[in-house]
């Protein structure tokens, strides 16, 4: 099979088409724009594959998504694609609109005129697999409940509410078209590769640099956490075995405040970076509690027994395996951290990087 991942230079997408290449038999075709977010580094393992192949690409630019799928002809897409960041979506919501709404409209039609034109055997088999979050469901708060595929949507920040109308969008494209798609949500991941601005590793590295360590509020927001490995052999299994118009929630069954995430990190870099920086006595001392972020949900939670049930999918890890794992691979990928956050990695890529600096 060969499966067409847009977004497949982000973190959920490069573990993704980084599964497939590594797991499988099958191809991918990676587009992506090469946002800030956007990361070929990630997939410089698997990046001289001949199964791999990489377009940049704007999934808003219907031309040039028509063109890319006339040229290798998918037999299945997986629309990762998307501007993810919370606090981001709340001081610019104008750019998470374009992509995650006008853009999932966009590659929905260019998939739709495609999927039409095949013979019946490949029209048939052709899927359409939108990656979404457990965020468009809103706030659990106190309930004690879980998000199920029939929670009703009600989305608290811009950034949930373009990911619930990209939701919506690709269902009424199923239901009006008949587009063969498929849409699972997901809740919060972590891991490798994980962009330095998201809650883990930004706690990670500043740790590591004696900066402070910011939570918004008291720290009592509670999250489900599952390790993006986990999640992408859950999509893989999706895309895979997964019944046409249906969805399917992805979680880690780890629910945790980020106060707790924040300690156990801290106390993880206790046993594995023992050596401080200077004026750091202990790194929980550098919990610096700060104002809460405007319309910050208190829980989420995920009941996946759905895809358990009918697919067979369960996270392998625990909080506390893939945690370890996590802080492990950023202590041995410094390298990567800082050309991220000082912006080569993207610098190089537009060549505007002098010589010396390129080969450092």
């Amino acid at each position: 099979m060969k499966i067409m991942v847009t977004g497949g230079a982000g973190f959920i997408g490069s573990a993704v088409v980084r599964h497939i290449i590594k797991e499988t038999n099958d191809s991918v075709v990676n587009l992506d724009k090469l946002t800030y977010a956007g990361n070929l580094e990630s997939l410089a393992e698997i990046s001289t594959s001949d199964r791999y192949c990489f377009e940049q690409a704007d999934i808003c630019n219907r031309a040039k998504v028509d063109s890319i799928l006339r040229e290798h002809q998918p037999d299945a897409v997986m629309h990762l694609a998307a501007e993810s960041h919370v606090d981001r979506s709340i001081d610019g919501p104008a750019v998470f609109i374009e992509t995650n709404i006008v853009g999932t409209y966009t590659l929905l039609e260019a998939c739709r005129e495609y999927w039409g034109a095949l013979d019946s055997n490949r029209k048939q088999s052709f899927r359409f697999h939108h990656v979404s979050t457990d965020e468009v469901y809103g706030d659990l708060a106190d309930s004690g409940a879980f998000f199920t595929e029939e929670t009703p949507y009600s989305p608290s920040s811009p950034y949930s509410a373009s990911k619930a109308s990209s939701d919506h969008l690709v269902r009424a494209w199923h239901r009006t078209y008949g587009l063969p798609v498929i849409v699972t949500n997901c809740s919060n991941n972590y891991g490798p590769y994980h962009f330095p601005e998201k809650l883990i590793p930004l706690m990670i590295l500043n740790a590591l640099e004696g900066k402070p360590l910011p939570v918004y509020g008291n720290g009592d927001q509670i999250r489900d956490w599952l390790y993006v490995e986990d999640h992408a052999r859950a999509l893989y299994r999706v895309i895979t075995t997964g019944v046409v118009g249906e969805t399917y929630n992805i979680g880690g069954h780890n629910e945790k405040r980020n106060i707790e995430v924040v300690d156990t990190i801290c106390k993880l870099l206790e046993e594995l970076a023992p050596n401080k920086p200077a004026a750091v006595q202990h790194y929980r001392d550098l919990i610096t509690f700060v104002t809460d972020r405007p319309g910050h949900d208190a829980r989420y939670a995920i009941d996946a027994s759905k895809i358990k049930r009918e697919l067979g999918w369960a996270p392998q890890e625990t909080f506390e395996s893939g945690i370890r794992k996590t802080v492990c691979w950023y202590l041995q990928n410094l390298e990567w951290c800082r050309r991220v956050q000082d912006g080569s990695y993207q610098r190089e890529r537009l060549g505007i990087l002098p010589a010396e600096e390129v080969t450092r």
